[in-house]
């Protein structure tokens, strides 16, 4: 019987700086994350007695690949977490976790991340603990899973670990599309180091009183950037043809990549506009093949 579920929304960098290195090879961002209604389903049920630790199954589109071992991200956070509190087994009953796969792997919007992140809360949630703790283990796990703890709309700088609330943003609409390929992220990072490293830029401001349109917002993300979308597609060149096709589309505000890409996203002023876009994109024969979400961001 399923105790308790939750959903790990799609994060998504409206603008990705990297602002310096640190020596210990870590690079430095500034961004504004979101989150879209997008997401994979996370699952938790009691695990039969005979079980001391947790176990995990791998549901969904985008299961294929993904193995449910000590590797995966929501059994390391689930190890973490447990050894945090000791892993009194009497204290901590062992719990059987499901992921069900509905976001693209290794795509720039955070899935593996905030399925991490997911996990800490449902087992947070089984355990009755406090959520100090899942705030203390979420940097350890990866450097988007603090703010996928949230899942709201955030300034990410540092290596990730330094969250802002965001100002106040506009209700909007959002397409999410991935072509169908992976992108490494450290590969990436790689190539930007390859062509002279994080260039200097003056320090941004967030105004005060947030982006009341979305006119607003458009006006300050076209002083932006992400980064790593030049590297991302010279590693694959399909991302410039799915940022032309959405730069085409109907109603289109605004469009960039996403993170490390591959997934790019395409910003409306309303849900159903992305939506109807999203229509009018997938009877493209180049883009019958790609995976496209479009809804609201999430308040």
């Amino acid at each position: 019987m399923v105790l308790h579920q939750d959903t790990a929304h799609a994060k998504i960098n409206l603008f990705l700086h990297v602002t310096g290195r640190r020596d210990d090879g870590y690079h430095l961002l500034d961004s504004l994350a979101i989150f879209a209604g997008a997401g994979d389903e996370l699952s938790l049920s009691a695990a039969p007695s005979s079980q001391k630790n947790e176990s995990l199954i791998l549901q969904g589109p985008f299961s294929k690949g993904l193995e449910a071992d000590g590797n995966n991200l929501v059994l390391r956070a689930a190890t973490a977490l447990r050894a945090h509190h000791g892993g009194d087994k009497e204290a901590l009953p062992a719990a059987l976790l499901q992921l069900d796969k509905y976001l693209p792997i290794a795509s720039g919007i955070g899935g593996g991340s905030a399925d991490a992140a997911c996990a800490l809360r449902l087992l947070t949630r089984y355990w009755g603990l406090s959520s100090e703790a899942t705030v203390a283990i979420a940097p350890t796990l990866g450097a988007d899973v603090p703010v996928c703890l949230q899942q709201k709309a955030t300034r990410m700088e540092g290596i990730g670990e330094i969250l802002t609330t965001a100002p106040a943003l506009p209700k909007m609409g959002i397409m999410l599309v991935n072509p169908g390929v992976s992108v490494s992220t450290p590969t990436i990072f790689k190539r930007l180091a390859a062509t002279g490293g994080p260039r200097a830029r003056a320090a941004l401001s967030f105004p005060t009183e947030g982006w009341p349109t979305i006119d607003a917002l458009v006006t300050f993300l076209n002083g932006t950037e992400n980064d790593l979308q030049p590297h991302a597609i010279a590693q694959e060149p399909i991302i410039a043809t799915v940022l032309e096709h959405l730069a085409q589309l109907p109603q289109v505000r605004f469009n960039r990549m996403s993170g490390s890409g591959a997934t790019c996203f395409a910003l409306f002023d309303t849900p159903h506009a992305a939506q109807e876009a999203a229509r009018h994109l997938t009877q493209h024969p180049v883009a019958k093949t790609w995976w496209c979400w479009a809804g609201a961001v999430l308040a």
